[in-house]
């Protein structure tokens, strides 16, 4: 065989070779890429992204897009070609799986998880959007999780209010935990609640849950492994909040988890519930957590998120503080990012955007 034909031979063998090795070796890395935007003021699958009932609503026009990122599922295991691709491609990252699934996270686990977030994140953003519009929202303090086994079991129930622990009024969450480690393991502890399903009924009416029963439980030491250790008393309970409406507001989005999209479910709500356009037409995205008092919250993917939303068409980008300066590191032509700290910022931006005072939107600055 003459030298040059056994050269490419033995070249072509190796180049299969090290491809059949790229697509049977696995590695520990796992990809983010650009998600689907959704537009807050539209339509997702035929259905009205955000339904108000019982209020005054105005027409709205423009966009207010939410942005998501996909990620490889917490059991699949990229080959060693798909990282490689993953490493080179401008729209896509590639992370250490243990970083999207730490702790060795099952992708039920993840999804229960980011649907959990999803949700609470749903309620602090229509906290958020009426507080900033002034429309009063009763807040309560309630039984969030029961622990099997515990002093509560059978005696409380999730979903009960909490009125007040030995007779004292309580009015955070942490106020609980706090009147019950006054006790020592074994001692009783009182607690005035309302039932779940009178709570429920209350709320569905638009009214506060008046009155209370009286649930003496007894209390026992904490786990070894807790703080504290065993010197603290517990009843075995997590508290929470949960709020009271003045009027119906129904989030409707399927497949889609995390907390990112508070901010712009917030935004929506504002826009529906005021007269005149809030974007003023234009076509704005953003992303950002938020709690009840409507700070924002920084997200992880923002760079995915940037690619999306402007493949998507968005001219602006809603950007919080925290994840300003990675996203003015490798901002997609033709987007602008727009600052926010606040739900209050992000409403003054998009009232300059819709005058065309575009020259007075904070912006963000690598480094």
């Amino acid at each position: 065989m003459p030298r040059r034909t056994a050269t490419m031979l033995a070249s072509t063998l190796i180049l299969i070779a090290l491809f059949c090795a790229g697509l049977l070796i696995k590695v520990p890395y796992a990809e983010m890429s650009p998600g689907p935007t959704v537009n807050t003021l539209g339509e997702a699958r035929g259905e009205p992204v955000l339904r108000i009932t019982g209020r005054k609503t105005y027409p709205t026009s423009g966009h207010l897009n939410m942005t998501t990122v996909r990620v490889t599922g917490a059991d699949y295991r990229m080959n060693l070609g798909e990282a490689v691709w993953g490493w080179l491609a401008h729209d896509s990252v590639v992370v250490p799986h243990d970083t999207l699934y730490p702790d060795g996270k099952t992708e039920e686990q993840s999804t229960q998880e980011n649907a959990e977030e999803f949700s609470q994140s749903q309620e602090s953003a229509k906290v958020a959007a009426l507080k900033e519009l002034d429309i009063p929202v009763a807040t309560q303090v309630v039984v969030s999780t029961v622990v099997k086994g515990s002093p509560s079991e059978g005696k409380l129930h999730a979903g009960d209010v909490i009125k007040a622990v030995d007779g004292t009024v309580v009015k955070e969450p942490g106020d609980v935990a706090e009147l019950v480690t006054e006790h020592q393991p074994g001692e009783n502890v009182t607690f005035t609640i309302v039932p779940a399903k009178e709570a429920a009924a209350a709320e569905k009416a638009g009214r506060t849950p008046e009155g209370g029963r009286k649930i003496t439980i007894t209390t026992e030491k904490a786990p070894a492994s807790e703080e504290g250790g065993e010197d603290r008393a517990i009843v075995g309970i997590r508290a929470g909040t949960d709020h009271t409406f003045p009027f119906e507001i129904d989030i409707e989005l399927a497949d889609v988890g995390g907390p990112s999209a508070g901010l712009m479910f917030s935004l929506g709500i504002i826009d529906k519930l005021t007269p005149g356009n809030l974007t003023g037409g234009s076509f704005v995205a953003g992303t950002g957590t938020i709690d009840d008092a409507g700070k924002v919250g920084p997200i992880g993917g923002i760079n995915m998120k940037l690619v999306g939303a402007r493949e998507a068409g968005a001219r602006y980008f809603l950007t919080p503080d925290d994840n300003c300066a990675a996203a003015a590191s490798d901002t997609p032509d033709g987007l602008t990012l727009v600052r926010v700290k606040s739900i209050d910022d992000a409403r003054t931006s998009l009232e300059r955007i819709s005058a065309g005072k575009t020259d007075a939107l904070p912006s963000c600055s690598a480094g």
